[in-house]
């Protein structure tokens, strides 16, 4: 190539337009790369995070929202006296100080009163096991009940009056009752449980009975009797008459 035709094409209007496109993009992606992420992250933008407990649900929403903020629901738990759907905690302390668009999570409070399953204790732990266990679960649980049995030992949990299983569950407002052995009966004692007996409806049952067959009883073999001969018949006696006497004259 001669010096002249290099010239030529390094000062042409082609090669230089497509360096000053090339330049344009360039910039175009990093202004927009710039800005791009800031709006995304909110950079600059900050608000204080509102106090929106013991406030309604619906007025809780409201107002996070109106600051930029997002709200979900991330529990539930249950205050007597308080009315439901109110707002009893958040994730964020009021006054922190976020960027918009920042998540808040709230605890609502239920419509109905919660409910708990009641663990495997009766017949399985001592008293102090079982209101251990049940106290560290959320249960209320009264005064201990004596029944007779090891001392100690649960053997049942009522609840107004009922008796209650293992996996039923039961409101936490309610109070457990615990069933405990009194200790008059020992635990090497022999106790011997009698099968429930359930009344049959006769409509619905009908008893069927079977009459006994009849044993055929096969009569016996004569056996032949052998002729015994006839004792001796006695000889008979003589009798003698009488003499009479003769009349007097």
């Amino acid at each position: 190539m001669k010096p002249s035709q290099f010239f030529r094409k390094i000062l042409s209007g082609y090669l230089w337009g497509n360096l000053l496109a090339m330049a344009v993009f360039a910039a175009v992606v990093c202004l927009a790369a710039k800005y791009g992420i800031d709006l995304y992250t909110h950079h600059g933008e900050k608000v204080y995070v509102p106090n929106v407990v013991n406030k309604s649900y619906a007025d809780a929403v409201h107002i996070l929202e109106g600051m930029g903020l997002e709200v979900e629901v991330n529990d539930t738990g249950y205050v007597k006296t308080l009315p439901p759907d109110c707002v009893l905690g958040q994730s964020l302390k009021p006054g922190s100080v976020v960027k918009t668009g920042h998540m808040v999570s709230l605890i609502i409070n239920a419509a109905k009163t919660p409910t708990l399953a009641i663990p495997d204790v009766i017949d399985n732990s001592s008293y102090r096991e079982a209101r251990a266990k049940l106290t560290a679960m959320g249960f209320r649980v009264g005064e201990p009940q004596a029944v007779p049995g090891e001392r100690d030992w649960v053997y049942g949990i009522k609840v107004r009056g009922k008796n209650v299983t293992y996996g039923q569950h039961v409101s936490v407002e309610d109070v457990l009752i615990l069933q405990v052995g009194d200790g008059l009966i020992d635990a090497s004692d022999s106790i011997f449980m009698a099968d429930p007996v359930y009344e049959e409806d006769e409509d619905l049952f009908e008893e069927v009975t079977e009459e006994p067959e009849e044993e055929l009883v096969e009569p016996e073999q004569a056996q032949p009797q052998t002729a015994q001969p006839a004792p001796p018949t006695p000889p008979a006696e003589s009798v003698e008459p009488e003499a009479t006497a003769e009349p007097e004259q």
